[in-house]
């Protein structure tokens, strides 16, 4: 679970800093200022340094932990919301069963057990895994070896599409403006005393239609902020269940409605941490803007079902059933952990609320478990 920092201390570089510290400000050196989203991609995918180019993130040794290394429920319900859906669209044979940014390979695994409930499912899918860190397809490979891995969204395979993307979306790179008296100025990474800082540009946008119109009119000094990614992967996504069938799930913190905001954050050790100190050695994240992805998924021409609410949806789908089931054969200590469980995925103070779920079918299709 990620939720954000504020923290807007400046890191200081010395001969010690990391390499990828040392590389960002050479580059700004010969080049000068960066646009913060090319500061996200090299801070997290940069191939010899980037933050998951190189460790396992996850758990208490990494720097966060997400839903599905919670509790084995959360992707047990994913794989029953995927089997529901693929037996209302007729269980097609085969499909493509897809995950963005898999993790470890803990929720699709947990999916797929819950999955071996419905007759003929898990022999008909044909598991596909979008990833780029090598030390994560490693993971995956331990739990789910029959996988099909691919660099990119745009390389998986035609046919009947049923994908589950869960904390992707928040990974990708954003741009940012500030409302400026002269308008909205992009905000750039710059170097100050040999420190990485957010600078803005000197010249401000020319036009402003890139940004939501619930955001143009935000006061001096507010921030925008944008992830130009997401609506492409989210329409792309919806174009493909439109035209072949299928349906998928993006789960993600953020929010319902586009506002003005400044959520860049970075956690390193669970804790949270400068996103300009250590590129490259913190998780860098913001939050997602499911208004922006609702209008792509209808530009793609499917559609869209939510967002609600993480609590809301994993309480339809049945986890308060599914945890007195586990508790019945669970020692103390493990009924403890199935209740810790169930209150951080479902709690409003918890994961509950600020984690919303946003689902995409075909048009004309019943809105599907969960949203109804």
């Amino acid at each position: 679970m990620r939720e954000r920092s504020g923290t807007e201390a400046e890191a200081e570089m010395t001969p010690d800093a990391a390499p990828l510290a040392r590389h960002i400000a050479r580059l700004i050196e010969e080049t000068g200022p960066i646009p913060l989203s090319h500061y996200m991609a090299l801070a997290l995918g940069h191939p010899e340094h980037g933050y998951y180019m190189t460790r396992d993130p996850l758990g208490a040794r990494g720097d966060f932990i997400t839903a599905p290394e919670i509790s084995q429920m959360f992707g047990e319900l994913i794989g029953l919301w995927l089997a529901e859906a693929w037996t209302a669209q007729g269980a097609p044979a085969p499909f493509m069963l897809a995950e963005l940014g898999p993790g470890r390979g803990t929720l699709m695994a947990d999916a797929l057990r819950a999955m071996r409930a419905v007759p003929g499912m898990t022999d008909a899918a044909e598991i596909h895994f979008v990833e780029t860190s090598p030390v994560l397809r490693e993971a995956q490979r331990e739990r789910v070896p029959r996988a099909t891995w691919h660099e990119r969204i745009d390389t998986l395979p035609a046919g009947p599409f049923f994908l589950i993307a869960n904390e992707f979306f928040d990974a990708l790179p954003v741009v940012q403006y500030q409302r400026t008296e002269r308008g909205w100025c992009e905000r750039y990474v710059g170097l100050a005393e040999d420190r990485l800082v957010p600078v803005l540009a000197p010249v401000p946008l020319a036009d402003d239609t890139s940004l939501p119109p619930a955001i143009r009119a935000a006061p001096t000094g507010a921030i925008a902020e944008i992830s130009p990614a997401s609506p492409a992967i989210a329409q792309a996504i919806a174009t493909r269940i439109a035209a072949q069938g299928g349906a998928a799930l993006i789960v993600d913190y953020g929010h319902a409605r586009s506002a003005p905001g400044d959520t860049l954050q970075a956690l390193r050790g669970h804790q949270y941490a400068d996103p300009f100190d250590t590129p490259g050695e913190a998780d860098l994240t913001a939050h997602v803007d499911f208004e922006a992805l609702v209008r792509a998924v209808r530009a793609g021409g499917a559609a869209a079902h939510g967002p609600v609410e993480q609590g809301r949806f994993l309480t339809a789908l049945g986890i308060e059933a599914r945890a007195a089931a586990l508790r019945l054969r669970a020692t103390a200590t493990q009924a403890r952990d199935i209740d810790a469980g169930l209150r951080r995925l479902t709690a409003p103070g918890e994961m509950g609320s600020l984690f919303k779920v946003l689902g995409i079918v075909p048009r004309g299709t019943p809105a599907p478990a969960g949203f109804v």
